[in-house]
């Protein structure tokens, strides 16, 4: 992996801004060139989840589609506070009919977002009414492409009949460590082969495509050799992390496969001896997007882990993750709930570049990649 010389990235950094934002907004086309408040553009960068199996015009979260604080949301088959199985997702009628409620009351398009990976990370459930699909590890073991993009295009379907867009899938770790607690040992890797993952990985992704649905490689720079859980707290790969752990991701940016990339709350202090991933500026911009040369929509892993949140507080790691390059900052709302959260992100990000602490272009810069991925999405309707 070629290093950057820390000097030149720090004078690199906000170029990189201003040359992306001019990029984005003028090359992507006219639409995306009509100017937008700066309390709109922080608010399409806040991914958030709800609670509610149907939802009335006085839920916090419908007001908050319906006002722009929120660029999308996400859905659950279980919450994880209250400790039971009725969050967002409970039969196909109900969740097209919750989809197409929210998604009515949008000023601009909607994402609507799901983990559905197969195997144990799939939060449309037989049991629901949906099919069951098979885990990426069982996938990956039929060593044949073509079958895992025809799974992708079967979810696809599934997903987009009752209004998702964005699936949080697939993973791209490497099954490093096969005992991995949040990876290896729960299936979701398609192998320890850096080639067949990115494979994998891109007919996975292809079939999503080809039904509409927008597909996101996790977990960037790499989870599959982490011996703990971010979920659960501090997770430091620095003595198993590899670089091979890169290689997916820089294949299929390379072949412009990439829709949205998702970034780790893991800590690798041969990458950055202070921040985790997420937060992270030199592993964001200076590796994601400098040395692998993604220019897409990136999307932090969700904020609520505990990887940030027994560190970091909802200022600090609204303020890390914008400036470490993050376009969206998604909070699944259900590690912990908070039904004013949205308005809260938004009022930060707005509060540090009036402040000063962000510059207005960083903001405009994210809001021209979503607006474009956004764009994409409606030409795949």
């Amino acid at each position: 992996m070629r290093r950057l010389d820390i000097l030149g990235m720090r004078a690199a950094r906000w170029r990189m801004t201003i040359c992306a934002v001019f990029c984005l907004v003028f090359c992507a086309g006219p639409s995306l060139a009509s100017p937008a408040s700066l309390e709109d553009m922080a608010g399409q960068m806040i991914l958030v989840g709800f609670r509610g199996l149907d939802l009335s015009e006085d839920a916090a979260i419908v007001r908050d589609v319906a006002q722009g604080r929120v660029g999308g949301v996400v859905l659950f088959d279980y919450d994880v506070l209250l400790k039971r199985p009725e969050r967002n997702i409970q039969s196909p009628e109900q969740v097209r009919r919750l989809v197409s409620f929210l998604s009515a009351r949008a000023r601009m398009p909607l994402f609507v977002a799901v983990d559905q990976e197969g195997g144990r990370v799939q939060r449309l459930k037989a049991r629901n009414g949906f099919r069951d699909f098979p885990s990426a590890a069982e996938m990956g073991g039929w060593n044949d492409s073509s079958r895992v993009r025809a799974t992708g295009e079967d979810m696809g379907r599934v997903l987009a009949g009752v209004g998702f867009n964005l699936d949080f899938a697939p993973c791209a770790d490497l099954n490093v460590n096969p005992q991995s607690p949040a990876i290896g040992a729960l299936g979701r890797s398609f192998s320890a082969d850096p080639g067949r993952v990115a494979r994998d990985a891109r007919a996975f992704a292809q079939g999503l495509g080809s039904a509409g649905v927008l597909s996101c490689l996790k977990h960037f720079p790499g989870h599959g050799s982490a011996a703990g859980d971010s979920h659960l707290g501090f997770t430091d790969v620095t003595a198993t992390w590899d670089p091979s752990e890169l290689s997916p991701y820089r294949t299929l940016i390379g072949q412009g496969a990439v829709d949205m990339v998702m970034t780790a709350h893991v800590f690798n202090a041969a990458l950055d001896p202070e921040y985790p991933a997420s937060l992270s500026w030199r592993v964001t911009t200076g590796l994601l997007r400098g040395d692998l040369g993604f220019t897409g929509v990136v999307v932090t892993d969700d904020l609520q882990m505990r990887a940030v949140t027994d560190k970091y507080s909802l200022e600090q790691t609204v303020r890390l993750a914008v400036e470490a390059g993050a376009d969206i900052l998604l909070f699944g709302n259900n590690l912990a709930y908070d039904p004013d959260l949205p308005a809260k992100v938004q009022g930060i990000i707005v509060n540090l570049v009036r402040e000063g602490s962000v510059p207005e272009a960083r903001v405009q810069e994210s809001h021209a990649r979503i607006m474009a991925l956004k764009k994409k999405l409606n030409m795949q309707r």
